[in-house]
């Protein structure tokens, strides 16, 4: 078995004084990707891991959640330059609008992709994958909330013709886990062919995954230094940081 992190990032700034634990600075996520690049890292798409095995050294999964305007504005580009993947998680009801489900927080609210950005975005570059419709924690639904979220999706898909992978992204990485409603969660999953469901977790994965169903993102801050991103690469996210 090999480590596979997988990393996490939301927003993106322009302005390093503008980063906080969701956002970090076009600056930082350059040295970032640099770093990356420089020490030959390899990128996945998650439709590439479902059809391996084995998987190379030094592999990676590079993750952003909410395909925020800024994501088009500052990270496609640098994913274009240095020549690396990765997937981009949709919350469907919110395309083309403004993070809706962040009204109470106290930073101010960020555009949504539209369908016409989603539908021009690099395929070889960008993989699309399921953020959920409503962005809500999924162990506060139902498990007929939930298929119903499923089902609001593959309207969306379906009337947009719009390509994604069945990879879920869950929302605040979070899903039910006691365990009758865990499995009930599953099940659900499972019966709308998702074949990945990602949660947080803040560790790498060792690959083969274990579960499908429960694998960890390390997420990634706007004020982690080059240093901290290296460790989180390796150990993921440490008590002392």
């Amino acid at each position: 078995m090999s480590k596979l992190p997988i990393l996490m990032y939301h927003n993106i700034c322009q302005c390093e004084n503008e980063s906080n634990k969701l956002t970090i600075s076009a600056r930082n996520l350059e040295e970032q990707l640099r770093f990356l690049k420089d020490n030959n890292y390899r990128t996945f798409h998650f439709g590439e891991l479902e059809k391996m095995q084995v998987i190379p050294r030094k592999s990676i999964v590079l993750t952003f959640d909410d395909v925020t305007e800024n994501q088009l504005i500052y990270a496609v580009p640098l994913l274009e330059k240095f020549n690396l993947k990765a997937s981009f998680f949709i919350p469907f009801s919110y395309i083309g609008k403004i993070d809706l489900w962040n009204e109470n927080s106290k930073f101010p609210g960020e555009k949504i992709m539209t369908m016409d950005q989603l539908k021009c975005l690099n395929s070889d570059k960008i993989e699309l994958g399921y953020h959920s419709f409503g962005h809500k924690k999924y162990s506060s639904l139902s498990a007929l909330e939930i298929e119903n979220d499923f089902l609001k999706c593959e309207e969306v898909m379906t009337k947009n013709n719009l390509k994604v992978f069945p990879v879920l992204a869950y929302p605040y990485g979070n899903y039910p886990r006691e365990n009758k409603e865990k499995a009930e969660f599953k099940s659900v999953i499972v019966e709308n062919k998702m074949k990945f469901g990602l949660k947080i977790g803040n560790r790498p994965n060792y690959f083969p995954f274990k579960d499908q169903y429960e694998i960890k993102r390390i997420s990634i801050e706007g004020h982690d230094s080059l240093m901290i991103f290296r460790l989180k690469i390796r150990w993921g996210k440490l008590r002392l940081f």
